[in-house]
């Protein structure tokens, strides 16, 4: 079974930046599955960051240009690089598959900025 550990969370200051691990165990197919999700209080979980069919990575608007998501095969993770924070990036961040049917999720890792 498919396990997903995210970490590296905290508060930051508004402008600062974050970098989250998605540690992923039990063989998934693929990291490239893995997608960064988060959940703004009182909100949905909102898909913010996975990999294209063609391999490349895609961000939700509010995020495209201040996100980058990479992997590191050798430690198994996927990771979510995060700068020029804002309130609004405020959330607990998750790790799953974009599409298809999930894996169980994880506990998230929170986020907190302060403006």
């Amino acid at each position: 079974q498919v396990q997903l550990v995210e970490s590296g969370g905290g508060m930051v200051q508004a402008g600062g930046s974050l970098t989250l691990a998605c540690t992923v165990s039990g063989s998934p197919s693929s990291l490239d599955e893995i997608g960064w999700y988060r959940q703004r209080a009182g909100s949905g979980r909102d898909l913010v960051a996975r990999i294209s069919v063609l391999g490349s990575p895609i961000y939700e608007e509010s995020v495209r240009g201040r996100f980058a998501m990479f992997t590191d095969v050798d430690k198994n993770t996927v990771n979510l690089q995060m700068d020029k924070l804002t309130a609004e990036d405020t959330a607990v961040y998750y790790c799953n598959r974009a599409s298809g049917r999930r894996f169980p999720w994880g506990q998230g890792t929170q986020v907190i900025v302060s403006s």
